[in-house]
């Protein structure tokens, strides 16, 4: 059974960076579509980031483009998520989710929340004003 422990989370300043990581451990690294998601208090999950399986096609929501990069490390089975120029609306908790993938689709980033199937517990990320 596939496992997803994220970890990085923390406080820091507006302005400030954290890198996220997500550990996967059961199955075949190179056969996960990996994404990043994350869900502020009072508000419904949002994508963030996706990467695909194999490749390195990735795809950005607009409010973290040119601020975060996902990225992966197939000898690590980690997925990161570095995390540059933090605002304040970036604070939520952050998950890391993965979907198994075959054929021309392990080329192809996954977008929707619906897209995936295993999720970790979350790491909370808080930047302040």
């Amino acid at each position: 059974q596939v496992q997803l422990v994220e970890s990085g989370g923390g406080l820091v300043q507006a302005g400030g960076s954290l890198r996220l990581s997500c550990a996967v451990s059961g199955g075949t690294f190179s056969n996960y579509a990996m994404g990043w998601f994350r869900q502020a208090p009072g508000k419904e999950r949002e994508f963030v980031s996706s990467i695909s399986g194999i490749g390195g096609s990735t795809y950005y929501a607009d409010s973290v483009k040119g601020r975060f990069t996902i990225s992966r490390d197939y000898a690590k089975n980690t997925v990161y998520l570095q995390m540059n120029s933090l605002k304040p609306e970036d604070t939520a908790v952050y998950y890391c989710a993965l979907e198994e993938v075959t054929g021309r689709r392990k080329l192809v980033p996954l977008k929707g929340s619906a897209d995936f199937g295993s999720w970790g517990q979350g790491t909370q990320v808080t930047v302040s004003s």
